[in-house]
């Protein structure tokens, strides 16, 4: 009794009441057949006490209208159902295969990137896991599909002289996102989901609210100096950073225009995470307590981070504004030797320089306090 190949197809068998059961899986991946094996069996056996089992097929859209409802209606999700529903929505779930797949990888790939259709095919088979764990389809199709290999693209990093460009370029709301995501290395969604009452003022600490993975749930992060002036005046309830007193979604127009008025090259809000991280990196921060500040997830998180205590990590943000002096002390003094090259007439003129003379000569001081 069981699961046996016949050419390249899986067939399973077992008996009910002595009478012999062969069916066909029409799948050669032996971890499908297994779970098609366990369905018709579950099936047969209750026939043979006479109980009615529904046989409704969810479709996709219906698993994902459930699936939103049940696990936070994320953004994220949102955004590639946006992309997922017109292909797959109105096909039941026992129709999604891999060759379907395939189909709309190559449709989506005439839009986007290999990156972006990976994206999209994880959260449809993150739908279907879900749909299986609460037993409402008895088998993933998508279960050991393969992605496509990502080009890997360098991380941009900020340095200090851009980061000032782009403080100051950038509206109340998004300086405030800006100046926390890279002095704390939280995420984009963190940051936004962030709440003023998990601000430890006594402490001067901030506990993560909200995050993607469950070693970045509650994680303290310490106070940067720069920082520090900032999150002491905040009180009351709500988000930490609004906009006209209001929670903010998507930054993405706003994020676009700020690093263009900026005048400095592309990057996205996340590379300040990037720079975060780097910044530690180059302070001498080892990597268990860089993890430990931005939350990664290694999936024991106990085995992992238990050794990194509080005092650990402040000593960390405090080898990171000590780096962060140090290079505005050199960018100073760059500035310095600029501008007495221009007066000895070893350079063009200001006036043909642009504003490195007056605006760029303060490059890494702290901006303007920010509007939460």
């Amino acid at each position: 009794m069981g699961l046996y190949k016949r050419g390249d197809l899986y067939w399973c068998q077992f008996y009910i009441k002595g009478v012999r059961q062969l069916h066909p899986t029409g799948t050669s991946n032996r971890r499908e057949a297994e779970q098609i094996f366990q369905q018709l069996k579950r099936r047969a056996n209750a026939r043979r006490h006479r109980v009615v089992i529904d046989n409704h097929i969810p479709t996709v859209s219906e698993l994902a209208t459930l699936f939103l409802a049940k696990t936070g209606n994320k953004q994220y999700h949102r955004e590639r159902l946006e992309f997922l529903l017109p292909f797959f929505g109105e096909r039941r779930a026992d129709d999604v295969t891999k060759a379907l797949a395939q189909e709309y990888r190559a449709k989506r790939l005439e839009e986007v990137k290999d990156a972006t259709a990976n994206r999209d095919l994880s959260v449809l088979r993150r739908i279907l896991y879900w749909a299986l764990d609460e037993q409402l389809i008895d088998f993933n199709p998508l279960a050991r599909i393969k992605m496509v290999a990502e080009a890997k693209h360098h991380r941009r990093v900020l340095s200090i002289e851009d980061e000032w460009k782009l403080l100051h370029a950038a509206p109340p709301y998004l300086r405030f996102a800006s100046l926390v995501a890279v002095d704390t290395g939280m995420r984009r969604g963190e940051v936004l989901g962030q709440f003023k009452e998990h601000l430890d003022q006594a402490r001067q600490l901030l506990e993560v609210t909200k995050s993607k993975t469950a070693a970045g749930v509650g994680r303290e992060i310490p106070w940067t100096r720069r920082l520090r002036p900032f999150l002491m005046e905040i009180s009351g309830e709500g988000h930490l950073v609004t906009f006209r007193e209001e929670p903010i979604r998507i930054i993405k127009k706003s994020w676009r225009t700020a690093v263009k008025k900026a005048g400095i090259r592309y990057l996205r809000f996340h590379d300040l995470r990037h720079t975060f991280n780097t910044r530690l990196m180059e302070a001498g921060v080892p990597q268990d307590v860089r993890k430990a500040l931005m939350g990664h997830s290694d999936g024991d998180i106990n085995a992992t981070y238990t050794h990194v205590e509080l005092p650990m990590k402040r000593q960390a943000i405090h080898l990171l504004d000590a780096w962060w002096a140090k290079q505005r002390q050199i960018l100073r003094a760059r500035r310095l030797k600029q501008k007495e090259k221009r007066q000895h007439g070893d350079v063009e003129s200001e006036d043909t320089q642009g504003n490195d003379g007056s605006q760029q000569g303060q490059a890494g001081e702290t901006v303007g306090r920010p509007e939460g």
